[in-house]
């Protein structure tokens, strides 16, 4: 649990640094320079040698969606959402895991759906300051794909895992991997949608990027994947929303956003009630996971 929690605290400040330092780039371009970092980081460590060709093609479909897709949707809800917004939309994502875990599975807990749409109120209510309007819509819909990405990024590496000759392979050896399907991803996307000729990209943002793509991405998603299989689907939904109290607190007091404190309060406390919900089903009724773990080297 300590690579989570070490992962959530640094992942606090990243939605604001996106917001402030990024804001102008394009979302695509952003997202692949960012995983290019990230995969060069960890090309040096790649070992693939005996790795199966269907299991090295799930690894890339893993980062393809968990980061590719992800990263490309999230960076782009930014034009829509302040940064405490794109936090606050993410508390969806444990519920996914669950979801997408329980189809793993070939079974349903409903009580997980009861918690999603508590979930969905709770968010609604952050916004009756005002006016829902459209942006606050499209910026929710695109955080739901960014989630549901991530989501299944996450219990789908563990299922790849499980697959592979047991000590045949470490999380490090393999990683590269995954940022590889990234990148190709949001690199593919970048050359066809990025408007080239108008993106100016300046010294801050240069190592604002270096920055997210080798710590925020390269370090900290290879230790929330390496602690994810160390934990169950419980303990992995909780430190999914942990980071989000935490960047809707840096949001406020770091870079200066402003907010109904009220209705925050009362939403996020109904989401909360949500989790806490879909805790106690899970509880309930404990998901049959094989937990592995296994060292960095």
């Amino acid at each position: 649990m300590l690579y989570l929690l070490i992962v959530s605290l640094v992942w606090a400040f990243s939605f604001g640094l996106i917001k402030n330092q990024l804001a102008g780039l394009d979302a695509n371009l952003v997202a692949a320079a960012r995983l290019l970092v990230s995969l060069l980081i960890f090309l040096p460590f790649l070992r693939i040698r005996g790795l199966p060709r269907k299991q090295a093609g799930k690894l890339m479909l893993t980062g393809a969606l968990q980061y590719g897709v992800m990263y490309v949707t999230y960076i782009y809800s930014f034009q829509y959402l302040k940064a405490y917004e794109v936090a606050l939309f993410t508390i969806f994502t444990p519920l996914y895991v669950t979801l997408i875990h329980d189809i793993f599975r070939r079974k349903l807990q409903w009580i997980s759906l009861i918690a999603t749409v508590l979930a969905v109120a709770g968010t609604a209510v952050v916004k009756l300051g005002g006016v829902i309007g459209s942006d606050i819509l499209t910026g929710f819909l695109i955080v739901q794909i960014s989630n549901l990405g991530f989501a299944f990024g996450q219990v789908y590496y563990k299922e790849v895992m499980a697959e592979l000759p047991s000590g045949r392979f470490n999380n490090l050896q393999i990683f590269g991997l995954l940022y590889l399907g990234g990148f190709l991803t949001a690199g593919l996307s970048a050359a066809v949608f990025t408007p080239w000729q108008s993106q100016v990209i300046t010294g801050n943002q240069v190592v604002v990027l270096i920055y997210l793509g080798a710590i925020a991405s390269g370090v900290c998603f290879f230790l929330w994947n390496v602690g994810a299989r160390q934990v169950n689907a419980g303990t992995l939904a909780i430190f999914n929303d942990l980071k989000i109290p935490l960047a809707v607190v840096v949001s406020l007091l770091f870079f200066g956003e402003q907010t109904n404190i009220v209705n925050l309060l009362v939403g996020g406390l109904i989401v909360f009630a949500a989790l806490i919900l879909n805790e106690w089903g899970l509880k309930r009724k404990p998901p049959k996971v094989k937990t592995v773990s296994e060292g960095l080297l």
